[in-house]
């Protein structure tokens, strides 16, 4: 990770769903790379154990308990963040949520409250953090889709809304913010070892997902590319994935 700890080291990152799963590994590895780390979830109590957790190892952390899908609460984090850290160099659109519904049961809140969190936060953070980017001369958004974003399967009707929609969006930021230095990647991985699938019955197998960190340590690649390069999108699967191709 040498190569990457110098490019990225310095930098400050706010990265949403930070109190578990790929966040919390995601805080991590920033965190090991010498990066400020705004720890973003609405499990305040969790956020403020893993901020706990990076301080005790040297990172300079904010600990910050924010729905995602509220505008307030958004405005309010990145300002914590470019208050405390003077900067926001990378932003990491993590959170995440599912009703497990077919689409006849799902109700209209519920299909309301996965877009908010899988897909407005995404906007909300972007229109955000842009003007901070712009008067820094660069910046990157990395907004975590999901391959519900590539193939569809039952049940998931909002989830693959939200993410096909979050990939959209990811190429709308790519192109606004060439012309100021801001990248924008879609991160595609299959399934994790998280508590994510524990809304299934039965859940998958866990030797069909992989470890969060293996994730991570390809998002802290896709910061660390010189300015003159950007991976636009990237896909990241166990071996055995069963939803890919």
């Amino acid at each position: 990770m040498g190569e990457l700890d110098f490019a990225l080291k310095g930098k400050a990152a706010i990265v949403t769903g930070a109190a578990s799963g790929l966040g919390e590994a995601t805080a991590t590895l920033l965190c090991r790379s010498g990066v400020d780390v705004a720890v973003v979830d609405i499990n305040a109590d969790r956020a403020q154990a893993v901020a706990s957790v990076l301080r005790e190892a040297g990172g300079n952390v904010l600990a910050l308990a924010a729905d995602v899908g509220e505008a307030e609460d958004v405005s309010r984090v990145v300002e914590a963040a470019l208050q405390g850290f003077g900067r926001v160099d990378f932003m990491i659109n993590n959170a995440g949520t599912d009703f497990v519904l077919p689409v006849t049961e799902m109700t209209v809140e519920q299909w309301d409250r996965v877009i908010a969190v899988n897909l407005r936060s995404a906007f909300l953070f972007a229109k955000a953090v842009f003007p901070i980017m712009q008067r820094q001369g660069g910046g990157h958004i990395v907004n975590v889709a999901s391959t519900a974003a590539k193939r569809a399967w039952a049940n998931a009707s909002a989830y693959h809304a939200s993410k096909w929609g979050l990939v959209g969006l990811t190429r709308a930021l790519g192109v606004e913010g060439r012309p100021h230095g801001i990248k924008a990647t879609a991160l595609v991985p299959g399934g994790m070892r998280t508590r994510f699938f524990d809304r299934l019955d039965p859940p998958p197998d866990p030797t069909n997902l992989q470890d969060p960190v293996n994730v991570a340590r390809v998002i802290l690649f896709v910061l660390a590319q010189p300015p003159e390069s950007a991976i636009q999108e990237v896909i990241v699967t166990p071996l055995t994935e069963t939803s890919w191709p």
